[in-house]
């Protein structure tokens, strides 16, 4: 099998631990109309136009024209967007360092705000060791659309075959082995630790 030279990282819910409710939890008396408002107001659909370059002021406006009286929740997913954070996703900090003194190239991709990168990276800095984080609002195109993978392995300046994709999501790493990346769906540090062990990459 091809040797793997490079990790390429999701960040949320795999770096970082993201959850839109974990802010709408604070705002909302009633646990039910929170998961209300994230199911049925700011929904991760409305915010996925965050993810592909919309300016977020301008993705609120009409969400605010159809729900006035939610006018201060809709704002709060950009002002007080690291409150749906709950830190970093146990046990992969650890494991990112230990990648990294073994020097082996680490890399980011995210679908993710281009004007909440730099916030999201100064709030988690184990971010900041991966050597490049490719972010969907920055390119405008998010995953599981092949050009994002495209523009990654142009950064990397890596073969598919010698990266390994780690993300949460199915569809991504789906769309990630169609391209010839090797890839492990992220279900907790303990997994990912045996697939690097496996891959003699720890």
């Amino acid at each position: 099998m091809t040797e793997l030279r490079a990790v390429l990282f999701d960040l949320g819910n795999v770096v970082v631990e993201w959850e839109p409710l974990r802010l709408y939890r604070q705002r909302f008396d009633d646990l039910d109309e929170a998961k209300r408002f994230v199911s049925e107001i700011c929904t991760l659909a409305w915010h996925t136009e965050h993810d592909r370059g919309v300016p977020m002021d301008e993705n609120a406006a009409p969400l605010i024209a159809e729900y006035p009286q939610h006018e201060g929740h809709i704002r709060a997913w950009r002002t007080e967007w690291l409150e749906m954070f709950h830190g970093y996703v146990p046990g992969v900090p650890g494991l990112i360092a230990a990648l990294e003194e073994a020097r082996v190239p680490l890399f980011g991709l995210s679908n993710l705000p281009a004007e909440k990168a730099d916030e999201t990276f100064d709030a988690f800095p184990m971010i900041r060791v991966l050597r490049d984080v490719v972010v969907s609002g920055v390119e405008k195109v998010v995953k599981p659309d092949p050009a994002i993978y495209q523009i990654a392995l142009e950064r990397m300046d890596m073969a598919p075959e010698h990266v390994l994709f780690i993300d949460d999501r199915a569809d991504n790493t789906t769309a990630a082995r169609a391209l010839g990346f090797r890839t492990h769906d992220f279900d907790g540090a303990e997994g990912l630790a045996r697939k690097l062990q496996e891959s003699g990459l720890l």
